[in-house]
């Protein structure tokens, strides 16, 4: 089973790296431990930068094998480092925190249910995929409640069949419920993962961690 690690005593991973099939997103200063096991348990290339200054990449970064979507805040040198592997977009306005309002892979992207209908559909165009507007166990921030690679989506526990279908009907891929970090439905603060590999924050239950390898089908 895959381990659990945590970023300087915080075990909510997925808030400081964004991964992606074959890179990782972390911040300038990530501690080499952390580096290291991105780099051994997903198999990816490591991109280091800061967006908008900041050091929240996972709630600020999101896509897919196709692009990325990223804060209208970050800088052009942040902007440079992430282009050297994807065609990047720009989510302007208010509703900026591209990694909080979107969760996506490689066949779908949900977006925050507020979104503007403009802005989904542009943001559906640039990955490539069907984009729907969704709320996940009543929460609207998707890419924190939930996470998606190309082999499943966990989603919050509290997640209703309403929402689970609109996802079924876009996606021929396994959906579950599940948790993190001893039973927060906030899925996307503290998990890493892509169809190569996983690593959980470092309170994740072994209950938890049995579910994600389900879902993301991990299982032997």
């Amino acid at each position: 089973m895959t381990g659990t690690i945590d970023l300087t005593g915080d075990p909510n991973i997925g808030v400081y790296a964004r991964v992606f099939e074959d890179i990782a997103v972390v911040y300038p200063g990530a501690p080499e431990e952390f580096i290291e096991a991105l780099t051994r348990e997903l198999d990816v290339d490591i991109v280091t930068t800061f967006i908008q200054g900041s050091s929240i990449i996972g709630s600020l970064v999101a896509g897919n094998s196709q692009g990325l979507v990223v804060s209208g805040l970050a800088a052009d040198d942040e902007l440079a480092a992430l282009r050297e592997y994807r065609d990047v977009l720009l989510l302007e306005g208010s509703m900026n925190a591209a990694g909080n309002v979107i969760l996506a892979n490689d066949y779908v992207a949900a977006v925050h249910p507020d979104m503007e209908i403009d802005v989904a559909e542009e943001i559906g165009s640039f990955l490539g995929v069907p984009v729907i507007r969704l709320s996940l166990g009543g929460i609207k921030t998707v890419g924190m409640a939930g996470y998606a690679t190309n082999k499943g989506i966990l989603v919050h526990p509290r997640a209703n069949d309403t929402e689970i279908a609109a996802l079924e009907r876009v996606l021929d891929l396994p959906i579950g419920l599940g948790s993190v970090n001893m039973g927060s439905g906030l899925i996307g603060t503290g998990l890493l993962a892509n169809s190569k590999g996983y690593i959980a924050g470092s309170v994740t239950s072994g209950f938890e961690l049995g579910r994600i390898e389900e879902v993301f089908g991990f299982l032997e």
